[in-house]
């Protein structure tokens, strides 16, 4: 659980510092969403709540186990999404099971 904590986290962390995404690259939510889930057979895989003085959005990260890719979104209250980034070869980390017992 923590090293999949700290993957997403490191995910946000740089959708937060990522630059302004170009127009091409954002669009309607809905329109976003049909086009991962339709081209690329991605589903939600994780997301949350990025919180700054000036505004709120929506990071999300998109996957498919069918194709490999992955998408991460970021989502402004407008209801307008951008992509911040995009890859290949998606993999999923089990968390690491804590060993029963106390510690010494």
């Amino acid at each position: 659980m923590y090293k999949r904590l700290l993957g997403v986290s490191i995910i946000f962390g740089m959708a937060a510092t990522a630059p302004p995404a170009f127009s091409a690259t954002c669009g309607a939510r809905g329109d976003v969403i049909h086009q991962l889930e339709s081209l690329y057979s991605e589903q939600l895989t994780a997301g949350g709540l990025q919180t700054a003085p000036s505004k709120n959005s929506v990071v999300e990260i998109w996957s498919s186990e069918t194709t490999g890719t992955f998408t991460v979104l970021m989502t402004q209250a407008n209801g307008i999404s951008c992509i911040v980034a995009v890859g290949t070869d998606y993999f999923d980390v089990d968390p690491i099971k804590k060993p029963k017992g106390s510690a010494s």
